[in-house]
């Protein structure tokens, strides 16, 4: 049921898109799309405030024996809870970044549902190995 959701979003998107068919306007539209997503969230933090970033080095002792204890020394620098306001702002961004990045797949002849799972296949394969 889940590859045919994507299956079908991909579709739609392709009969949906016919301003920007071409490589280029796709290309510069998941840009832009991208760039959007990052001005959302910093504008809940600059604009609205209901998130705000905190941020430092770093700090790391010098002897950790598991992943899992690593987990207990990062941070997101991220505090404060998004507000509902903010929050639909970021899934419209989100949104349209997902629908360019389905539009990409569909001029490059891609299955966005492969790509998901390719990806997912391969976190949950390498695990902590797939850091990025």
């Amino acid at each position: 049921m889940k590859d045919l959701i994507c299956d079908e979003f991909q579709n739609v998107v392709g009969d949906l898109l016919i301003r920007h068919r071409s490589i280029l306007d796709i290309l510069s539209k998941l840009s832009e799309s991208s760039c959007r997503v990052n001005r959302a969230v910093a504008k809940s933090v600059t604009d609205c405030g209901c998130l705000s970033i905190e941020a430092n080095k770093l700090q790391l002792p010098d002897q950790i024996d598991s992943f899992e204890e690593l987990k207990q020394y990062l941070d997101s620098h991220l505090k404060g809870h998004i507000c509902p306001n903010c929050e639909e702002v970021i899934n419209n961004e989100l949104g349209k970044l997902l629908f360019y990045a389905a539009a990409l797949c569909n001029t490059l002849d891609i299955s966005l549902y492969d790509v998901f799972i390719k990806e997912y296949k391969k976190a949950s394969t390498l695990g902590i190995f797939n850091l990025t």
